[in-house]
């Protein structure tokens, strides 16, 4: 992440975050490095629904694909981007290994990465499969494989 941190500076470019399955564990690596109140504009947690909507993701993607679907990640990437007027914004949603009997769809072992580019409007977006049974271990692996993405793509 420090790699990460410190590229953003030099380029001035600054990322936003929207996580839901991962609790906000990728912010807190991004603020355990010297620095990064320089590139990190903002962070939400929107573990329910009703907040991914008021944060800009639509509620029609929700409907049409489930909360836990890449179209939503990528809705809450570029939702948080535009929020913050960010370079890039990270959208995170998923299952760690848990049924969620309000939200049926989806495995329940997947989660699901944007991140979005807002200077080139595009989109990077990966699954991440977890199958630990502890929800910390699997959200240590769903963080390592975002700060690996975000080493290639920034």
């Amino acid at each position: 992440m420090k790699d990460i941190i410190e590229k953003l500076i030099k380029l001035n470019k600054t990322i936003s975050t929207m996580e839901s399955c991962t609790g906000g564990g990728l912010v807190n690596e991004i603020t355990n490095i010297e620095g990064s109140s320089e590139v990190l504009k903002y962070s939400a947690v929107t573990y329910s629904n009703e907040f991914k909507i008021k944060m800009g993701v639509d509620s029609d993607i929700i409907d049409k694909y489930s909360v836990y679907s890449i179209e939503t990640a990528m809705s809450m990437a570029s939702s948080i981007a535009r929020f913050t007027n960010s370079n890039y914004g990270v959208g995170i949603t998923g299952k760690l290994n848990k049924a969620d009997i309000h939200n049926n769809f989806s495995s329940d072992n997947i989660v699901f990465i944007s991140i979005y580019d807002s200077d080139d409007n595009k989109y990077y977006n990966f699954e991440k499969v977890v199958d630990k049974k502890n929800r910390a271990l699997n959200k240590k692996i769903v963080i390592e494989s975002i700060i690996n993405n975000l080493s290639e793509i920034i």
